[in-house]
């Protein structure tokens, strides 16, 4: 049974967002940019139903202590990173200190494991489509979309199926465009409430995932 506001699961949820994103089906000036993990399979069916190309931008929530839940920042892999100062202040340093680093070594491990050695794909001059399967605190989106702008994207849209009220209003100054496919009012306190089906996304899932699109671009230009 579906209830209002729910998806049967990320690929459901991709696919809705990808029609409400229809004018930017076989653009060769758009691009979809997507946050590891659960947001790969977001960005997997928009770029599928678009025809556009698919790339990540690896950045890592910083949680509190108390609760991993409660994002007080993130950060990259290139050290890049938002910090909740009046959060932070209060946390023991060392601790802080070490979270720091762990989340930036996960967030390089990551770009390594799912990319290689490849180059992350020129969003200059591109419309950025920058996609995650939900913002609670938005902290992840925020510095995603720090490390996009210095690289000259025409034109930046946040889009994901559901996102808090809160994020939106935070969000919605630094971009061109939100997309959510529910009323920010309605968001039910954590993303994965949204979802009939919601687990965690493997590396191997990321992985098979943009090779397929790899493989896909290549046939293309062989073709």
């Amino acid at each position: 049974m579906y209830y209002v506001g729910m998806f049967r699961d990320r690929s459901e949820a991709g696919q809705k967002i990808a029609d409400k994103l229809e004018q930017y089906k076989d653009s060769k000036d758009a691009m979809v940019i997507a946050l590891p993990r659960g947001g790969v399979v977001i960005g997997y069916e928009i770029s599928q139903r678009l025809h556009i190309p698919l790339d990540i931008i690896s950045v890592r929530k910083i949680g509190h202590p108390q609760s991993d839940q409660f994002a007080i920042g993130a950060i990259d892999e290139n050290g890049t990173m938002i910090l909740n100062d009046t959060d932070a202040v209060a946390l023991d340093q060392k601790w802080l200190h070490d979270e720091i680093e762990r989340e930036k070594a996960e967030a390089a491990r990551r770009i390594l494991e799912y990319r290689g050695r490849k180059p992350m794909l020129s969003v200059e001059d591109k419309t950025v489509i920058l996609v995650d399967d939900g913002i609670a605190t938005g902290h992840t989106m925020r510095l995603a979309i720090k490390v996009l702008k210095p690289m000259r994207p025409a034109k930046i849209i946040v889009a994901v199926p559901v996102s808090a009220s809160d994020a939106v209003a935070e969000l919605k100054p630094e971009v061109d465009e939100i997309v959510t496919l529910e009323p920010p009012e309605n968001f039910l306190g954590s993303v994965g409430a949204h979802y009939i089906v919601f687990p965690q996304v493997e590396d191997a899932e990321v992985v098979r995932l943009l090779r397929f699109m790899h493989v896909e671009e290549k046939s293309k230009l062989d073709d």
